[in-house]
């Protein structure tokens, strides 16, 4: 199953809106976010490659949150929970 890449302000709101609906120990041990969100977080940095040639460095490295999901159904569910903050760009609702 593919990730969901977040982009850190994204992850945030989505965050915050579990860390209220769920016990802090649920965010404490990836076994049991597994279990109750259907995944688990992993921090990603990627190379994007700079569309100008002339660029010194011809890229930059972008920070992301993938989250990678066990269960096709937990993802589905977060997927049309938290779509408005997946489908806006800066992660603000």
């Amino acid at each position: 199953m593919r990730p969901i890449v977040l982009t850190v302000k994204q992850w945030q709101k989505v965050k915050d809106i579990l860390r209220h609906e769920h016990p802090k120990t649920v965010f404490m041990l990836r076994d049991k976010m597994k279990r109750v969100l259907g995944f688990t977080v992993r921090e990603h940095q990627s190379w994007i490659e700079s569309p100008k040639m002339d660029s010194p460095t011809h890229g930059y490295s972008q920070f992301e949150i993938h989250l990678d999901f066990y269960s096709e159904k937990k993802r589905s569910m977060f997927l049309l929970k938290f779509s408005e903050i997946l489908n806006n760009d800066n992660g603000t609702m």
